[in-house]
Formats: C-alpha cells, sequence, structure tokens
C-alpha cells in the first residue's frame, strides 16, 4: 500500500485502530473512574449499561478493519462495511437518546458532554467515509 492512492486507504486504518483504541479506554474509564459520564441518573446509567457488548464489537471490526486497510487485504474493505456500520448504528442511537433527553443542552458546561458530542461527530464522519471507503474498494478487488 506505498502508492499515493492507498494514502487515504492508511489514514482510515489508523483512525479505524485508534477508535477501537479509544473505545476500550471509555468503557474501561466508564466502569472504574466513571470520568466519562455526562450524568449519574439511573435512566442515564441504564441506557449507556446497554452498550459495551454492542461497542465490544465496534471495537474489533474497527481493530480488525485497521489492520486490514494497513495492509491493503480485501478482507480489511469487508470488516470496514462492518465497523463503519457499526459506527453509524452508535451516532444513530446517541445523537437520538442525546436529542430525546436534552443533553446537547450541557455541551456548554459539561467536558463530559463535550465528549460525548466528539464521539457523536466521530461517529457519524468516520462511519459514513468508512463505508463509502470500504464498499469501493470491496467491489473493485472482486
Amino acid at each position: 500500500m506505498s502508492s499515493p492512492e492507498s494514502r487515504p486507504a492508511r489514514s482510515l486504518s489508523v483512525l479505524l485502530v485508534v477508535t477501537a483504541l479509544v473505545t476500550l479506554a471509555y468503557w474501561g474509564d466508564y466502569f472504574t473512574n466513571g470520568e466519562v459520564k455526562t450524568v449519574d441518573e439511573r435512566w442515564y446509567t441504564a441506557f449507556e449499561n446497554a452498550f459495551p457488548v454492542a461497542d465490544g464489537w465496534l471495537a474489533l471490526t474497527s481493530l480488525v478493519a485497521g489492520i486490514g486497510l494497513w495492509r491493503g487485504a480485501r478482507w480489511g474493505a469487508l470488516t470496514g462495511l462492518l465497523a463503519g456500520s457499526a459506527l453509524l448504528y452508535l451516532a444513530g442511537m446517541d445523537i437520538t437518546f442525546d436529542l430525546e433527553n436534552h443533553l446537547y443542552d450541557l455541551v456548554v458546561s459539561s467536558p463530559q458532554m463535550q465528549f460525548e458530542l466528539l464521539i457523536n461527530v466521530w461517529s457519524l464522519g468516520l462511519g459514513i467515509w468508512t463505508v463509502l471507503a470500504c464498499w469501493t474498494r470491496a467491489s473493485s478487488c472482486g
């Protein structure tokens, strides 16, 4: 993957690996320190507690896709479709929850909500990029 057209795939692969690592770090903090929690209400923690398995899938597919894209393997693009889909699903769930519960109102005063907003934007943007790039790459590999 040393050609100029592979630079976007390399960039995408790095971002997917970073996504996997940050996802694992997020849950490590959530269950140990709780610094990432936006609010400490039961309705909020019930929602968040439903995500570790799904986010584990997101982290796994992102890591495998990142490695595969870096290596230029077709399976990297195919796994990237799984990761991109998981990212878009996470974005949809989080954005809907945050809107319905007026959590974006806290962005100005809450570093945790600022991080949540970053996660929302990251998941949506990277999810779209990953699906588009991997769809093209997987379909051209025949």
